[in-house]
């Protein structure tokens, strides 16, 4: 009998975000999902600096939820993992693992014994009799970190990933894209984004951007002396009728922040084209929480010439509408694309 599902745990600088699901023969049914909004700086850049906020916040989802599953996948981001296509000469996967250790010390700028290793075979054998490897380092404290949080919170981590890799897990699990198309998956976070270009099952590039969502909510505080809390809410469609800020004037920084946005995301995006020989995009499909600000889109296909849309991880889940509310799993779909693809990991799986 296949084991259980994970639950789903993103710890994210904004939120927490955690989803449970239930593979069965005939799909995926989703058994619950919650988010737990995270007081400001408490993560930062990826590193926990208030780990009794973050353990607190994962307790009050959790019991709001009413989880008793104790094993968790999390993921990890930001400027402690590395993530890189490497060539090396054919080899058998056993030699493969023996090298490895001594190969990561040629592309990775930390230390080898203060990083976990993992590596994923993409190409066997090229035109040119090498091998195409795809080497993931993510550093052992950080690592610690997000695993001690979970465990202070009651659970117990079973499952470390990438946040890249999870959003590519829901895009898997939810779309069917041509075999001869490639997909820039673009996970926009509060203060790092991810872009993930796939195509049939593999990544081909991906890299970290240092701007996010709380772009968009600094500019609205400076440019309209708004609360942070107030400039979230209009970023995320708030109304503007009872309060002080003009509709066009938020739409302006809006429209302002979101072009710098998709500026940065479209300089790796042409860099992919310039330096891949698969060098083709054909859809650009955003997650996380800014995903769903409408000019981000805009700016995106403007600048790109192509299809944006937000990525919808329950997309092909079934869903008892009696128990969930439907409008907020519709507005917080893009959000839950980390959590929904570590929910889709089994205890026991490799990294």
């Amino acid at each position: 009998m296949a084991s259980k599902n994970c639950i789903g745990l993103d710890i994210g600088s904004s939120a927490i975000k955690v989803v449970h699901i239930k593979e069965t023969s005939k799909g995926m049914d989703l058994i619950n999902f919650g988010i737990e909004p995270l007081p400001p700086q408490t993560i930062v850049d990826g590193t926990i600096m208030n780990q009794s906020a973050v353990a607190e916040a994962i307790r009050a989802v959790a019991k709001r939820m009413k989880i008793r599953h104790k094993e968790v996948a999390i993921a990890i981001a930001g400027h402690s993992v590395i993530i890189k296509k490497i060539t090396v000469p054919v080899m058998t996967q056993q030699e493969l693992e023996e090298q490895i250790g001594w190969e990561a010390g040629h592309h990775i700028p930390f230390d080898r014994d203060d990083v976990e290793l993992d590596h994923q075979i993409l190409v066997p054998r090229t035109a040119q009799g090498q091998m195409e490897v795809l080497l993931v380092a993510a550093k052992k404290e950080v690592v610690h970190d997000y695993a001690a949080v979970a465990r202070e919170a009651g659970f117990r981590p079973v499952v470390v990933d990438v946040a890249a890799f999870s959003v590519q897990n829901s895009f898997e699990a939810n779309y069917t894209v041509a075999e001869t198309e490639s997909s820039a998956l673009i996970n926009v976070g509060a203060t790092i984004s991810t872009i993930n270009i796939v195509s049939h099952g593999l990544s081909l590039f991906t890299r970290d951007v240092t701007i996010g969502g709380n772009a968009f909510t600094e500019e609205i505080q400076k440019q309209l002396s708004v609360s942070y809390e107030e400039a979230e809410a209009y970023k995320l469609g708030g109304s503007t009728e009872a309060a002080e800020v003009v509709p066009q004037e938020l739409e302006r920084v809006l429209a302002q922040v979101a072009d710098t946005l998709a500026g940065e995301f479209q300089r790796s995006l042409d860099f992919y084209l310039a330096t891949s020989a698969e060098g083709n995009i054909h859809r650009i499909y955003l997650a996380g929480g800014s995903a769903a600000v409408p000019a981000l889109r805009r700016a995106i296909e403007g600048k790109s010439r192509l299809p944006c849309e937000a990525l919808d991880p329950f997309k092909r889940m079934t869903i008892d509408q009696k128990r969930f509310d439907m409008d907020f799993l519709q507005a917080n779909a893009p959000m839950a694309a980390v959590a929904v693809g570590l929910s889709l990991r089994h205890p026991g799986d490799s990294a």
